[in-house]
């Protein structure tokens, strides 16, 4: 994994002995926004004005935090406005790189940079921290606007609107009161609860991630029996990040992180549910599923030393789901 110490990179794991095995992520560090006119969002600072071409999205296909922004990318209309380079699936002893694959890996086509940690330090040379995707670049300052998901997809939801006229709204404000609170809670236990499970030292720490995770589960299936979409009837972002993980669940968390009591395919509503998304015009072409396999198995080695990548029999995504 490692990070960066004063603009150094150091080849270290996460640290679990302070915290009695558990894992804890660390915040994002870069918090500012993309808004129409350039004006502060709610964090950070301004001057990053919506522009076509300006910006420049650095992903993983593996990554379901990054997932989401991709995901955004398409639904509103953004390919053709926001540039994206897609980092190698293997994050070893540099962390993430830019060496390419035929699996969709493009190297970095702004800079032609070999790592992703150098972006860090070319928009702040003593930067000190952790080294995540997605990072979203301004071309125009040399800087990170942002590198939290959350934030990011928010911008995308709605700051380019006025120039690509795509004004769906996954963000509405008569509902963000309570897909703040479903976002909380799936943050904590499904989202960050599977990587608390996977990335636990000690058993105790590992049972307090695991019960609430499927807890988590059993209540989202629930809701999904009554509801179309977690918000009802209105596809909202609280619905695409849940998605991500979903996606990921029964091909890497159910056996490389030991969340194994049951697979998505054991909740009927939710493994309908993550079909449906899966199946909306866009999001398929926004999944790798050869990078998502390779990436977990291959460069967690602290979890998986051998570095052997099981032969998978992958989920069918594309069979008919039956919601509406």
């Amino acid at each position: 994994m490692g990070m960066l110490v004063d603009g150094t990179w150091q080849d270290v794991w996460y640290d679990t002995k302070a915290t009695g095995g558990r894992f804890e992520r660390s915040a994002s560090a870069f918090r500012n926004w993309i808004t129409p006119d350039g004006s502060a969002g709610p964090s950070g600072r301004g001057g990053f004005a919506a522009e076509s071409g300006r910006y420049h999205l650095y992903v993983s296909l593996a990554c379901p935090w990054a997932h989401r922004t991709l995901i955004f990318r398409a639904l509103k209309g953004l390919e053709d406005h926001i540039g994206v380079s897609v980092v190698h699936p293997d994050m070893l002893d540099q962390g993430w790189t830019f060496l390419t694959d035929d699996h969709g890996a493009t190297g970095d086509r702004l800079h032609g940079l070999d790592y992703a940690h150098q972006l860090y330090t070319r928009a702040k040379p003593d930067y000190s921290g952790r080294v995540t995707v997605p990072i979203l670049w301004d071309r125009q300052t040399e800087t990170i606007v942002s590198n939290e998901s959350s934030e990011i997809i928010r911008m995308f939801n709605s700051a380019f609107d006025g120039i690509t006229g795509n004004t769906d709204d996954y963000w509405p404000e008569d509902l963000r009161e309570e897909i703040e609170a479903v976002n909380a809670r799936v943050y904590d236990t499904v989202n960050n609860g599977v990587y608390k499970c996977g990335f636990a030292t000690t058993q105790e720490a590992y049972e307090a991630a695991e019960a609430p995770l499927f807890d988590s589960l059993a209540w989202l299936d629930d809701r999904l029996s009554r509801n179309r979409y977690l918000m009802g009837d209105r596809l909202t972002e609280a619905d695409w990040r849940l998605f991500t993980t979903l996606l990921r669940f029964d091909m890497v968390y159910h056996h490389h992180f030991k969340c194994s009591r049951a697979r998505i395919a054991d909740h009927p509503n939710l493994w309908a549910y993550t079909r449906e998304l899966y199946q909306r015009p866009g999001v398929a072409g926004t999944v790798g599923i050869a990078h998502i396999v390779r990436h977990y198995y291959y460069s967690h080695q602290t979890i998986n030393p051998n570095r052997i990548v099981p032969v998978l029999t992958t989920p069918d995504f594309g069979a008919a789901h039956g919601r509406g």
